[in-house]
């Protein structure tokens, strides 16, 4: 299906674009071909590697991949534009009065300056944000207490390891106490990223860096970059839990399988089984990569749940139709009765649609304070970054 809307969309910019181009009939070819062959690179990736969501080329060319895809999507958006307009005005003149042939050249410059400018956003480091969450029953000694949270970080040919050193950098700068990523580190077999991950072996935090899966981690080998994870000092939580105890004080740190686990034959998520053991008392920090479930963890107990998965949408305007497909949750703070979701705009982005247009992506700092206490206090959704 997907293969399909973007022939239809390959073709309809092909048809708009290049039709009115004053150049031989064998240039249109050549450019109608190529816009064509960029609207399918996904799935030219999936018959090149196996696999729609890894392209296995040099970093250069899979930015000029992402810059032509983009550029496609954003010029075709823009002449459905350009068609309604002419479509309404000749309506009202009731005489066909169609654009001149600059209108549509003009809005594939523009579309190709908007696609380059979303790519060039989309590759560099992520801004920091700095949160504050105010949790009931906090015990006293983690007053104050850091939480670094990433999440999407879609390590690939293009989010190669220098981005990944360059992280792990500021990060460490910051001395959390606790790190946790929530899920989709990688987009790859072990074998290609195996140098891409060694970085993330040098993150440091008092307490640790936990993570849970995302929905990429089993289009890859589960089993096999939780096996790496490990080995790269990492703790997994898989439908489990760990206690972190401060003063006589305890918070539980727990991680769920992704929604996506049972359709490779692997456990889906389980907060009964991630919680089992876990005092009662003592507040519940969920990592859980995709938002949806929200509400049901709400009920659960579960004091903060941080997630990503959505990539807040990618692009103005979009955030409506990412919506619909995970709850209502796409980017930033919510309060699900009682509970704060915290839903990350991610550190990084997947290879295959990799831009970014209003929508940055981030490295967020949390801190956690007792509710009623003298901390910041819990932000808006929208906090500014930092």
């Amino acid at each position: 299906m997907f293969a399909t809307v973007m022939g239809i969309i390959g073709a309809y910019v092909a048809l708009r674009v290049v039709g009115p181009l004053g150049i031989p009939l064998w240039g249109k070819l050549l450019v109608s071909v190529a816009i064509l062959l960029l609207a399918e690179n996904h799935l030219l990736t999936k018959w090149a590697y196996g696999n729609m969501f890894s392209l296995e080329l040099p970093r250069a060319v899979v930015i000029a991949v992402n810059v032509g895809f983009g550029a496609i999507l954003l010029t075709a958006a823009l002449h459905v534009l350009l068609d309604l307009f002419m479509l309404a005005r000749s309506l009202l003149l009731w005489q066909w009065r169609p654009l001149a042939p600059g209108w549509s050249l003009g809005a594939a410059v523009l579309g190709l300056a908007l696609a380059a400018l979303g790519v060039a956003n989309a590759v560099r480091q992520p801004a920091q944000k700095d949160l504050a969450f105010e949790i009931a029953d906090l015990p006293e000694g983690f007053d104050g207490y850091s939480v670094v949270h990433l999440t999407d970080l879609h390590l690939s040919r293009l989010f190669h390891r220098p981005f990944v050193e360059a992280l792990v950098a500021r990060v460490n700068a910051l001395e959390p106490d606790l790190i946790v990523i929530s899920g989709d580190l990688i987009d790859g077999f072990l074998d290609v990223r195996r140098e891409d991950v060694a970085p993330l072996a040098d993150l440091a935090a008092r307490d640790g860096v936990y993570v849970s899966p995302g929905n990429h981690e089993y289009y890859f080998g589960y089993e096999s970059w939780w096996t790496t994870y490990q080995q790269l000092g990492m703790r997994p939580l898989a439908n489990a839990h760990a206690r972190i105890e401060r003063d006589g004080g305890a918070l539980v740190v727990a991680g769920l399988t992704d929604l996506s686990a049972a359709r490779f034959g692997l456990p889906a998520p389980d907060i009964d089984a991630a919680l089992a053991g876990a005092p009662e008392d003592a507040p519940v920090l969920l990592l859980n990569h995709q938002p949806r479930q929200a509400r049901e963890m709400a009920a659960r107990g579960v004091d903060v749940h941080l997630s990503g998965h959505t990539h807040g949408g990618m692009v103005v305007g979009l955030a409506s139709l990412v919506a619909r497909y995970n709850e209502g949750f796409v980017s930033g703070l919510y309060a699900v009765d009682g509970m704060h979701l915290y839903v990350s705009n991610g550190t990084a982005l997947w290879p295959g649609f990799a831009l970014r247009l209003g929508v940055p992506s981030e490295l967020t700092r949390i801190i956690l304070r007792p509710r009623g206490g003298a901390g910041q206090g819990v932000p808006d959704a929208g906090a500014v970054a930092s």
